[in-house]
């Protein structure tokens, strides 16, 4: 699909609201409009002294087209923004659907600062778009008609004139203002997007920098992205300026135009004098029709650009598996001649890897860095469809499966699971939404935290920090498991659990997942032997050998 295809499925349940505020923006300008050419023909019968009932109905249509032009400019706005904001919210949305189709396993390429600015920067880019680049000029081209047939109405030749000063405001302002930062338009949303990189990595690796003193050098690549851009700004502002100077200058020159065709038509009686006050002044609120258009095809190339990067999401690889509709039932979660490889990669991770986790079993799987468990604990996820082979649980293949209620099912504790900047008790409801407090210290008791929250002043109300970082990384990693206990899943898949923990800690994280999943399906991947002590079987990825230890 193009990117202008992708835009309009976007707007087009808008198109009314979208109209409506084009008919508002073509009332208000046409108010502002008929103000001006009333006050002028007002102030020119005026300086006449007529008796004042001859100006009553001038100064009423002044009046009304005062409150006029307030009023409806507000309802253009409202309803404007209105229409935008519900195009943002689809663009959103799909956004958050093609990175979802594509999590975790597609997103393998891509960077967090970069994919941060497409959800947020290019996202109101695309309400820019409408709201600062459609619009403007949709009522510039009706309104501007409609004061040209006026015009020429009054004065042919003074229609001629109006005419080629606003194609020419409208045609060579924009044109001149994209040709003098084409480039940096162009340019715009990718650095803004590095800018964003950038900062991020700077900001999530912090410690790490200032342990290496490595922090003067990360900074220099973010000063060195913000002079980028800020060029790229300056440019831009340099091509806004002489788009405005262009239009203004041609604002002049129709002024100018209309005064020597006036002229001579008042001396030759074709109009009255007090009509050459009209003629003179109206450019002046017609031409702030054409005012914003600069600005109006910037906003159309920046949009144009940030759609396309938004559009671009929907091609991320989509390496998860298409689940079906059939409800999940409880059973052995098992792997049959299993081959996968992750995206990009040249060779597959896993060939032909069979695998059994029969229920109340714990099993053990080991390997070397490389050998493929992570990517077997993806797979049984479903984060990652075998390119050959089975994933079945309880018999039924997971792509004939309901996701939601497989999920239910089966559960994953990483050695990296997020810890959200939230309290201990919004941590672990994400596990059961609508678990009690007292379920809540229970779960915790059985992973050894309990009694920790117990000793913190707002207790399960404390804040755990981003990522976790008010905690140490035994109690991240407890309350992560305490998480997926929360959940009661039939099988839990734990992932390098003792990760990064010393090995006292490792120790005791580990006697705790003995005990608390006494029971329950357990798959432990883990690179320490120490560890399978309590498990019923054993999976060498490294020699395909199942070697059986019973308890």
């Amino acid at each position: 699909m193009t990117t202008v295809g992708w835009l309009t499925g976007l707007i087009r349940p808008e198109l009314k609201r979208l109209a409506a505020a084009t008919l508002l923006g073509v009332l208000a300008m046409s108010c502002s409009i008929g103000l001006m050419a009333t006050s002028a023909w007002l102030i020119s019968r005026a300086a006449q002294h007529p008796p004042v009932l001859y100006l009553t109905v001038a100064i009423v249509a002044v009046r009304a087209f005062g409150i006029g032009r307030g009023v409806l400019r507000y309802a253009e706005r409202l309803v404007g923004h209105d229409a935008a904001f519900r195009v943002l919210g689809r663009t959103r949305v799909h956004a958050w659907i093609d990175l979802d189709r594509a999590a975790p396993a597609g997103l393998g390429g891509t960077r967090a600062g970069d994919l941060l600015a497409r959800v947020t920067s290019d996202v109101d880019a695309v309400q820019d778009l409408l709201v600062r680049g459609a619009l403007p000029i949709a009522v510039s081209v009706v309104t501007g008609a409609a004061a040209v047939a006026l015009f020429t109405t009054i004065l042919p030749s003074a229609g001629a004139v109006l005419l080629l000063g606003l194609a020419a405001a409208s045609i060579g302002g924009p044109t001149a203002s994209l040709l003098l930062s084409a480039r940096s338009e162009r340019r715009f949303a990718p650095t803004r997007s590095a800018l964003g990189t950038e900062v991020h990595q700077l900001l999530t690796g912090l410690p790490d920098l200032t342990a290496y003193d490595a922090t003067a050098q990360s900074l220099t690549q973010v000063r060195r992205e913000d002079s980028r851009l800020t060029g790229l700004l300056r440019r831009s502002a340099a091509g806004a300026g002489v788009g405005a100077a262009i239009v203004n200058g041609t604002l002049a020159l129709t002024v100018v135009g209309e005064m020597l065709v006036g002229v001579p038509a008042v001396r030759d009686g074709r109009v009255a004098g007090v009509v050459l006050a009209v003629l003179v002044l109206t450019p002046l609120a017609v031409f702030e029709l054409v005012t914003p258009l600069p600005g109006a095809a910037r906003y159309l190339v920046r949009g144009h650009q940030a759609a396309d990067r938004l559009r671009a999401l929907a091609d991320l690889p989509a390496p998860s598996v298409a689940w079906g509709t059939k409800p999940a039932e409880p059973g052995t979660l098992s792997l049959r001649a299993v081959d996968a490889r992750w995206p990009g990669a040249p060779d597959p991770v896993l060939v032909n890897v069979s695998l059994d986790l029969r229920p109340a079993r714990r099993v053990g799987l080991i390997g070397p860095s490389g050998s493929g468990k992570s990517t077997v604990a993806a797979v049984l996820m479903g984060f990652l469809a075998p390119e050959a082979g089975t994933v079945t649980l309880a018999g039924a293949a997971l792509s004939s499966l309901d996701e939601a209620s497989y999920r239910r099912h089966v559960v994953l504790c990483g050695q990296d699971d997020h810890v959200f900047d939230a309290t201990v008790r919004d941590n672990l409801r994400i596990g059961k939404p609508d678990a009690t407090d007292a379920e809540l210290l229970d779960v915790l008791d059985r992973v050894r935290l309990g009694e920790w929250v117990r000793r913190q002043p707002a207790g399960l109300a404390t804040t755990v920090g981003e990522r976790g970082d008010r905690l140490s990384g035994g109690e991240r990693q407890r309350l992560a498991l305490a998480r997926a206990l929360l959940a009661n899943p039939v099988v839990l898949v734990l992932d390098e659990p003792a990760a990064h923990l010393d090995e006292p800690t490792a120790d005791a994280l580990i006697q705790d997942i003995t005990n608390a999943t006494e029971g329950r399906t357990t798959l432990l991947i883990t690179h320490r032997h120490r560890d399978l002590d309590a498990v019923d079987e054993v999976v060498d990825l490294s020699t395909a050998q199942l070697r059986r230890h019973y308890a």
